[in-house]
């Protein structure tokens, strides 16, 4: 039960940080893609602010065994770069300036009832199971 009420807490506090931020609002975040046309640079600060964010915290997780509420630490351990990331990463770049919503910012709008972001996230669900056959079929029959 305390796992479910800090997921939720972290959830809102992302999902409302995101509305704050205006990461939520597709018009934003494609004014900032447009780096040929009229830019609007201000993600740049959120987004340099989370990384700093991202830095410290990492840096503090990783001499932690625990959390701060008593579980395990999950800290990730992979940091090759390879073919499949650099493919993951244009194709999710390559998403985000077409819809102007990546994950997070699209569930916000899907629970705001924007008819964008329930094309976005009901394209995202189809790709993740497309993604998942893809996977299973690359390693084989499981028996």
């Amino acid at each position: 039960m305390k796992s479910a009420l800090a997921s939720l807490f972290a959830g809102l506090l992302f999902g409302f940080g995101l509305i704050v931020s205006g990461m939520a609002n597709p018009e934003k975040v494609l004014g900032f893609l447009d780096i040929t046309g009229l830019w609007d640079p201000s993600l740049a600060f959120v987004m340099g602010g989370a990384v700093l964010v991202g830095l410290f915290a990492f840096a503090i997780a990783r001499k932690r065994a625990l959390s701060f509420l008593g579980f395990n630490m999950k800290v990730p351990t992979h940091t090759h770069i390879d073919k499949r990331l650099i493919i993951g990463g244009l194709m999710f770049g390559a998403g985000w300036g077409i819809a102007g919503f990546c994950p997070g910012p699209g569930l916000v709008g899907l629970g705001a009832g924007e008819i964008k972001a329930v094309v976005f996230v009901a394209s995202m669900v189809v790709g993740m199971g497309i993604f998942e056959m893809a996977e299973r079929m690359r390693s084989g029959p499981s028996f």
